[in-house]
């Protein structure tokens, strides 16, 4: 539930998060100020003078305080299946053979369609449709049989079907049993019976693995609340024609998996991983407290080993020199330090040089295999929720990572620290698209945080929101704090906070607008981007160089951004172009240099996706 800003200038003035999840970024600081009541912040603050309103009819003073929920996580319900309604395909009295002119190379007049009537095949509900299209058309051939044996094609798409898992797939839910002959019993009908049964099972696993790698197993919409994705639509109805007329039936399958330069890296490390094996070798670096620079340490040798193995070619390239000439020393020189720098850096931790246990999980190479691997599933199927190409123009932030990607001309050319929503103030995973910078900007404080923070210390002191300088409306008129119910309903009661350098949103923000009212902004917060763990706001994307930001979304120099922020007026401009903006969740995601790098899962998310991955494939497989 979002609430109406009044006045002209408010008019983008949008919540962080929207009402009903709590997802709103504050001045940590500010905030703990409205809860605490700070007497010393609040002292001397001159309140405008405000229209006087009757105090709605009082409630009890007792009435025990609402909550606004937070949206939740659903157990996954998977895809509706249902069985092929055989009863539209062909009457056998008519078409008792295949009838096309290829018949005689596609299938032996032996092989019957009036057993299609016959066959048993459960499939997703789209899936089911093609089926019916297909083999309900007289004129189209069967696919997958030669005279009493299946075909090369068969064979083919089988092949891809088995190889599944190279692509994040489940090669279980593309299964398919070639009918083995019985000597013992010779009758041929019965060899057809269960030929045409394989002819549509696997029509049916091929149409569903198509719509699998387009656009993933699962609905994320179905995962929880956090979740927005308009599931992609795949035309199913010229795939069993195309896998026919193809002369390499495995390279058209090959053909419709996503082939941007993320899947493709994510596609290449999940390979390398599985080559490797789940044993592949750790080095460990026994490092309890924090490292500094001029210290020694009996784990030098083991952090630079680490560095030669999981740092980039780039970083090795830089400082080949000192890797070089290390000879196993345990003093913690500046060279080593330099070295260590880069490394974190690249990483996107902060590159001071101290290590700690955050540098030394990555130096060691993270998770395990298995666990990467893992993650790399979870990933590709993500990848499949997003545009198979993302654009040569985009914002891409990772939110796992607490990194934002600038992508112009098909290169990366800004990056920076974000701040996300804490794990009880999620933020959420979508795609939309930039619209407008916000400079100088009204806070409006969303009904989860007027009702779930504000609501408790304004019961006892109403006056509280005018002493620290916030402006209140009823149903649009300005009123005092004082002269509202807060033991009554606040859903026509409206809370901004005018631009100032106490505004929980800085000096501007960057708007994309949508449903759950998540931006970017500036935050007076600077001391948070020092942090590793960066999931610390409301929901909504603190950038650290929100000036930067800015000037790469319209296109123009930090000086003019400077220039606008300097007239403290509020006042917003549109970017020239609208840019697509990625508000993704990956915790694996190959870098600029198209490195793999993988993250902490901050909101459990992935072991939501492993499950749904899991009931999907039982619904599948269940008996008929």
């Amino acid at each position: 539930m979002t609430f109406l800003l009044k006045g002209a200038a408010s008019a983008l003035a949008l919540s962080c998060g929207m009402a009903a999840t709590g997802a709103a970024p504050a001045h940590a600081y500010t905030l703990m100020d409205m809860i605490r009541g700070d007497r010393a912040r609040t002292q001397g603050t001159i309140v405008s003078p405000r229209q006087s309103v009757p105090s709605f009819l009082q409630s009890a003073p007792d009435a025990p305080l609402p909550k606004v929920s937070s949206p939740r996580y659903y157990t996954y319900q998977p895809d509706a299946m249902r069985f092929v309604d055989t009863g539209k395909f062909a009457d056998p009295v008519v078409t008792g053979a295949v009838a096309d002119a290829s018949a005689t190379t596609e299938a032996a007049p032996s092989v019957q369609r009036r057993f299609l009537i016959e066959a048993k095949v459960r499939a997703p509900v789209e899936v089911a449709k093609a089926l019916e299209a297909y083999y309900g058309d007289v004129k189209n051939p069967f696919l997958w049989l030669a005279g009493t044996d299946v075909n090369d094609r068969a064979k083919a798409a089988m092949g891809v079907l088995a190889d599944a898992a190279s692509v994040g797939l489940d090669p279980a839910d593309y299964a398919v049993q070639v009918p083995s002959e019985d000597p013992a019993n010779p009758d041929p009908a019965i060899r057809e019976r269960a030929l045409t049964q394989f002819e549509l099972e696997l029509s049916a696993k091929v149409l569903a693995y198509v719509q699998d790698t387009v656009r993933g197993r699962i609905d994320p919409n179905k995962l929880s609340g956090y979740h927005d994705f308009k599931r992609k639509d795949v035309n199913l109805a010229p795939v069993l024609k195309l896998a026919r007329m193809s002369p390499d039936t495995a390279a058209y399958l090959k053909s419709r998996t996503p082939d941007g330069p993320q899947f493709v890296a994510l596609e290449g490390e999940l390979a390398k991983l599985r080559a490797e094996g789940a044993s592949g070798e750790r080095i460990n670096i026994a490092l309890s407290g924090v490292l500094h620079p001029g210290e020694s340490s009996s784990e030098i040798p083991n952090i630079v080993k680490a560095i030669s193995k999981h740092g980039s070619a780039a970083l090795k390239a830089e400082h080949t020199a000192t890797l070089a000439a290390y000879a196993g020393s345990t003093e913690y020189s500046p060279e080593i330090v330099a070295l260590v720098e880069g490394f974190q850096k690249e990483h996107g931790l902060k590159p001071d040089g101290v290590i700690g246990q955050a540098t030394v999980r990555i130096m060691v190479g993270g998770d395990s295999n298995p666990s990467k691997i893992e993650k790399l599933v979870v990933a590709l199927e993500q990848a499949r929720w997003l545009p198979n190409d993302l654009g040569s123009r985009y914002v891409f932030i990772n939110q796992p990572a607490y990194m934002v990607y600038y992508h112009n001309d098909n290169k990366e050319q800004l990056s920076m620290r974000v701040v996300v929503g804490q794990p009880s103030h999620q933020t959420f995973f979508f795609q939309d698209q930039i619209e407008t910078v916000e400079f100088n900007p009204f806070w409006g404080v969303p009904q989860s945080i007027i009702i779930n923070e504000m609501l408790p210390r304004l019961r006892s002191d109403p006056s509280y929101l005018d002493r620290m300088g916030y402006e209140v409306t009823v149903g649009g008129r300005a009123v005092a704090s004082s002269s509202v119910d807060w033991y009554g309903s606040t859903t026509n009661v409206s809370v901004r906070q005018p631009p100032s350098d106490d505004n929980a949103l800085g000096e501007l923000k960057i708007l994309f607008p949508n449903a759950h009212a998540i931006y970017m902004h500036d935050t007076p917060s600077k001391s948070f981007f020092k942090r590793d763990m960066r999931a610390l706001s409301h929901g909504c994307v603190r950038l650290a160089e929100p000036r930067a930001m800015a000037a790469a979304v319209l296109n123009t120099s930090v000086e003019q951004i400077g220039k606008e922020i300097a007239t403290g007026k509020n006042h917003s401009i549109q970017v020239p172009q609208k840019i697509p903006v990625y508000v993704a969740y990956f915790t694996a995601w190959p870098n600029k240099d198209g490195v793999v790098q993988y993250f902490d899962d901050v909101y459990g998310r992935d072991a939501y996706v492993e499950k749904a991955f899991d009931a999907t494939t039982k619904a599948r497989g269940a008996q008929i």
